[in-house]
């Protein structure tokens, strides 16, 4: 079918089917930096517009970077709302990652605006998503509902009683639990156990569990609790380890 990118159909049957998948942070408004997470090989990137200074129009040149580098590409959207997440699914974004997704009447509104079928996006094939108006009516909508990937964030106190509910919302694909917000919230000790709850819930769904881990034995412990993608640093914080490597030992001539 016209329209359909192998990374992007690629990456959420990986998703759905529970793979190991590997992804970053995105938060330099350019496309070079996500057109070079996908050359050396990582499976997806997050387009940071909820905490980086992206608009519209530097989203679209962040998606353009990873449809050069054949990588999915996902948009951590500023605002859970519909025509959000329809600005950058038409940019041609893989899907979406929705911040504060606390109940099942907002799961089910952010699952509607990802599909068209049994959904409520706004059509238009006339953009990236739509192969610039290449992609035919029928199988653009076909095509789009088979990449577009749902995530929802679980990140609030008030998500916690209405995790099944959450989680049985037809179109929503994953959890990605927000480990910084929930400590905010909960402190340290009640976020682990707010995680655990997390994982269990999506167990008992069939959910897959995303999440931003900050070193291997973090990766593991989440491994174990269910969690089968996985999200490394972000691209600063590569630029600025690698710079701060090369100053250690090209700094000082003395130790060369």
């Amino acid at each position: 079918m016209t329209g359909i990118r192998p990374a992007a159909i690629e990456f959420r049957n990986r998703v759905m089917r529970k793979e190991h998948v590997l992804g970053t942070f995105i938060k330099t408004p350019s496309s070079h930096t996500t057109e070079i997470i996908g050359s050396v090989g990582y499976d997806f990137v997050i387009i940071d517009q909820e905490h980086a200074p992206f608009d519209r129009g530097t989203i679209d040149l962040a998606c353009l970077g990873a449809r050069a580098s054949g990588i999915a590409a996902l948009v951590r959207v500023a605002e859970p709302t519909a025509a959000s997440i329809l600005s950058v699914l038409d940019l041609g974004a893989t899907g979406v990652l929705v911040p504060h997704v606390d109940c099942a009447e907002k799961a089910r509104m952010i699952a509607a605006a990802c599909r068209y079928r049994g959904g409520a996006r706004g059509f238009s094939n006339t953009t990236r998503a739509g192969d610039f108006g290449g992609a035919a009516f029928a199988d653009h909508i076909a095509s789009q509902d088979a990449q577009t990937t749902c995530i929802a964030m679980i990140e609030d106190e008030a998500a916690l009683g209405q995790l099944d509910e959450i989680a049985a919302v037809e179109g929503l694909d994953a959890f990605f639990i927000g480990r910084g917000d929930l400590t905010a919230a909960l402190g340290v000790e009640r976020m682990e156990e707010a995680v655990r709850q997390i994982t269990a819930a999506a167990r008992k769904a069939g959910m897959t569990t995303m999440v931003l881990v900050s070193s291997k034995a973090d990766a593991r412990a989440m491994r174990q609790l269910g969690a089968t993608a996985f999200v490394v640093s972000n691209d600063q914080n590569f630029l600025k380890s690698a710079a701060a490597a090369a100053l250690q030992d090209y700094g000082d001539p003395a130790a060369w």
